[in-house]
Formats: C-alpha cells, sequence, structure tokens
C-alpha cells in the first residue's frame, strides 16, 4: 500500500490528522471496493487522481486503468505506481481512441464530477458511458453539501482548520442566505459557484455543490439503479458525507 499512501490524496484525506476527515473518507473507499466486486475482470477508473482507489482495487481486478486530465498527475502514478503489474494510468486523450469503446466491466468515477463545469460533467458523463461495456456497471461518488450534512461538513471543517490539517486550512465561509439555500436545498436548488484554478484544469471547490441536481444529470446518460451514501448510509444519507449511483449504460 505504500503507492497509495504516499499520494496526495490518501495522505490529506485518509491519512488526515483530524479523526472524523480520515474516518469518512476511508469509509468512501471501503464502500467503492464494495461495489466494485471481488472478481472484476476490467475496472477503470476515471478521474483517478492519485491512483488511491486503483492500488487498493489491484488484488481485486485483472486490469485496473485510470484516466485523469492532469497530465502531471497520470505521470507521477506511472512512476509511483509502476511496481504494480496490473495497474495502467491514461490521459483523457488517450482514452478517446474507439479501442477503449465498451471495454470495461465496472467504471469508476469517484469525487471529481463537483468540481466540473456544465459542460465538462456532460463529456465525462459520456465518456463513462461510452467506456462501459454492455451490462458492465457505473459507480459515481459525489460529495454531500447539503442539508444536515452540510453543518456536520463545515463544523469539522473548521475543526481541522483549528487542529492545522493538511488542505484545511482555507475554510470556505457561506453568506447567510446562501448558508441557509444550502441547508434546505432541494434538486433544483442553486447557488452562485466560482472557477478556481489555471486551464485545462479549471474547475469548482466543493462550495455550493447539489448532489441531488447532478443525480438528474447522471439519469440522462445513465440508468441509476441505486443511490447510497456513505458512513451512516442506514439514515439514508441525513448525516452522509459521500453520495454513490450505482448506474448501467442505456440499452
Amino acid at each position: 500500500m505504500d503507492e497509495a499512501t504516499e499520494g496526495h490524496y490518501y495522505r490529506t484525506q485518509i491519512g488526515n490528522k483530524n479523526k472524523v476527515i480520515a474516518w469518512s473518507h476511508e469509509a468512501r473507499f471501503v464502500k467503492a471496493l464494495e461495489l466494485i466486486g471481488p472478481s472484476t475482470r476490467r475496472l477503470l477508473d476515471y478521474g483517478c487522481g492519485d491512483g488511491t482507489l486503483m492500488v487498493m482495487a489491484a488484488d481485486h481486478c485483472d486490469e485496473v486503468h485510470g484516466v485523469d486530465l492532469d497530465a502531471h498527475q497520470i505521470a507521477d502514478c506511472r512512476t509511483r505506481c509502476g511496481s504494480i503489474e496490473n495497474l495502467s494510468f491514461f490521459t483523457n486523450e488517450e482514452v478517446a481512441e474507439p479501442g477503449f469503446d465498451g471495454s470495461y466491466d465496472v467504471v469508476t468515477c469517484m469525487e471529481t464530477l463537483e468540481h466540473c463545469t456544465a459542460p465538462a460533467v456532460e463529456s465525462a458523463l459520456a465518456d463513462v458511458a461510452r467506456l462501459c461495456a454492455p451490462g458492465g456497471r457505473v459507480i459515481i461518488s459525489v460529495p454531500i453539501e447539503i442539508g444536515l450534512s452540510f453543518l456536520v461538513k463545515q463544523s469539522v471543517r473548521a475543526i481541522a482548520k483549528r487542529q492545522y490539517a493538511e488542505s484545511y486550512q482555507i475554510l470556505e465561509k457561506y453568506p447567510v442566505r446562501d448558508a441557509a439555500k444550502m441547508l434546505f436545498a432541494r434538486r433544483t436548488t442553486e447557488v452562485e459557484r466560482f472557477l478556481i484554478g489555471e486551464p485545462p484544469l479549471v474547475g469548482y471547490s466543493h462550495y455550493g455543490f447539489n448532489w441531488r441536481g447532478l443525480r438528474e444529470r447522471v439519469s440522462a446518460h445513465l440508468d441509476v439503479d441505486e443511490t447510497l451514501f456513505t458512513p451512516l448510509g442506514f439514515l439514508g444519507g441525513l448525516v452522509s458525507s459521500q453520495a454513490y449511483f450505482v448506474c448501467r449504460p442505456k440499452r
């Protein structure tokens, strides 16, 4: 697991000094591995980041491929995870080739779409639908930033900031009006979001993200069979940090 623990995401989230943050992020990957299953032939992690999920899934799959828009991230993954023989990393341009179409039993897309602009969401969903094999599964996960979960997460983030936890030193503060919208959000609730980063890596933070609205976009590209939550999924997402859409390609 050294290949994963050395990655930026693993170090700052699963390895975070704040125990609640570490616990909730680890639960996301436990759920993802459960949904992937123990005997997947070919897995694609779309928006693979530092390859954390891929390293964890390597023992459960014959082949694990990762794709990411950030070419520097892909280069780092190829170097850091090069000793794991069944892992391969690609850029978005590389998997645009027709030879990749319909070639994966399971496609995961974890903690990616919340950062995408509307056109990028449509492009990513079209991609995962194209890449998934007929009869395969697409597993999409995004953070819950509305309702009671919104209050809990903002409180935990504030504590993490005081603990000087890595990646939590900037706490996004909501104006009262936007905070009220997030607390009582419905599917169509929107607040203004602000782009960050430099081209081609321009996107959103978690600020103002509404997972219920995204699920409507997902259902336009894929059939959504289940919506699940972690942690404390038995509460139906009331105080969970993450939502999962378990999908299949449309016939």
